[in-house]
């Protein structure tokens, strides 16, 4: 048994975990397919609760889906410390996303059972159902998923009721996961930085200050499709040209006020495309992200104005339906920055505060439980796509970050 303070995780292990369960859902041509609900996410969820059984945890799979390992500690009457992540991908997404957090939780239950080390407070590994399919898991863990969604098609392919039923949660009883404030003394998310600050700044830890809020809205551009050849340029009503002028105010709105917001316009499709016909109609994706919610608002509503200002000059007409799959902003809590901060002083590792420009699940988390934040450098910035890559150590050094705080944070 070593001291506690000594203890520290299994690098080479880390990094072996997750190149097995990158195996699970490759497609033929070796591409990471591990979508939510999807034979590959069903393998690989598989394969996770066998390790977690493997660390002595007791396993369940709640309603919502999410796979849960518990550890007990000395004082049952103390609140449990939550960690840990995802393992669903996007199609042909990266190796690292959420499994680096998924992973050392695992690994961290394994370095605590081969010390002996028990904790006072109880411990939950929580893997998190559909993360990238909208929060689905922690959504429902944190009472702010709405049973609408059920019926709306997945990246699977299935509904999001059926894939819930896939992964042996039930979709029915949904709402019977919920959480309660208060429940959960803490939960902590280790998660690579899907951006290149770290990486630039040669920083091994990432003290996460916050992570930014994100609406969607699907965009429809109505104009009047016609002939291409016999409709003279100034009697069209050409909806992929409002489109276009709206995309430019988009981008115009979203940086002519300071900070770190980001608007993006992430897909198009015109109708009913082809080269001899004006488009008739543009639905558009558009998404806006930023630390202040309020801030989000106000942007969307700028771009609104110009919108309307377009499609009166054009004589086309542009509706905007939010699509209720994002995300309130959520700041990490202090008291935990500062445990991280410590734990990553105390590693001898340097460190730099650092908000989150991607959505996480410890955003819904933060409704039910303090929550903190730990991000790692990802080679190039790259994220969501097979290029994701970070390096052993850097896992190893955010894992046994995470180790210290959890640490840290029993002690109170």
């Amino acid at each position: 048994m070593v001291a506690i303070k000594a203890a520290k995780v299994n690098q080479e292990g880390i990094e072996s975990r997750i190149f097995e369960l990158a195996k699970f859902g490759k497609d033929s041509a070796g591409r990471g397919y591990r979508v939510a609900f999807t034979k590959g996410d069903v393998k690989g969820r598989t394969w996770f609760i066998d390790q977690m059984k493997n660390e002595g945890l007791e396993v369940t799979i709640d309603f919502a889906g999410n796979i849960i390992g518990k550890k007990n500690g000395k004082d049952a009457s103390l609140k449990p410390i939550a960690f840990g992540s995802h393992i669903d991908m996007v199609p042909d997404g990266g190796d690292y996303d959420g499994c680096v957090g998924s992973i050392s939780g695992l690994e961290i239950m394994e370095i605590l059972k081969e010390n002996n080390i028990v904790t006072n407070h109880p411990l939950e590994l929580i893997i998190f159902s559909d993360e990238e399919g909208g929060l689905t898991g922690s959504k429902a863990l944190a009472g702010d998923f709405n049973p609408d969604r059920l019926k709306n098609i997945s990246q699977s392919g299935l509904t999001l009721r059926d894939g819930v039923n896939v992964i042996k949660g039930n979709a029915d009883s949904i709402k019977k996961v919920i959480r309660n404030k208060g429940d959960l003394a803490a939960f902590l998310e280790l998660h690579i930085e899907q951006g290149g600050i770290l990486e630039k700044q040669n920083i091994q830890i990432g003290v996460v200050e916050g992570i930014v809020g994100i609406e969607d809205w699907e965009v429809t551009v109505e104009g009047f499709a016609n002939h291409a050849g016999t409709t003279p340029m100034n009697l069209r009503h050409d909806a992929l040209l409002s489109a276009a002028k709206l995309i430019i105010a988009v981008n115009e709105v979203i940086t002519s006020r300071e900070g770190r917001q980001v608007g993006t316009v992430g897909k198009i499709s015109a109708q009913p495309g082809a080269y001899n016909v004006v488009p008739g109609k543009v639905v558009l994706g558009l998404e806006i992200r930023d630390l202040s919610y309020d801030k989000i608002w106000e942007l969307f509503h700028e771009i609104e104005k110009r919108a309307n200002n377009i499609a009166t000059s054009a004589g086309t007409k542009i509706t905007f339906k939010n699509q209720f799959l994002g995300a309130k902003p959520a700041l990490t809590n202090k008291s935990i920055q500062g445990k991280i901060e410590q734990s990553a002083k105390g590693l001898g590792l340097t460190y730099q505060f650092i908000q989150s420009g991607a959505g996480h699940d410890s955003q819904d988390m933060a409704l039910i439980a303090p929550i903190g934040m730990i991000f790692v450098p990802s080679l190039g910035g790259i994220s969501h796509s097979p290029k994701e890559f970070t390096k052993a150590v850097d896992m190893a050094n955010g894992a046994n970050v995470l180790l210290q705080t959890i640490l840290s944070l029993d002690k109170e």
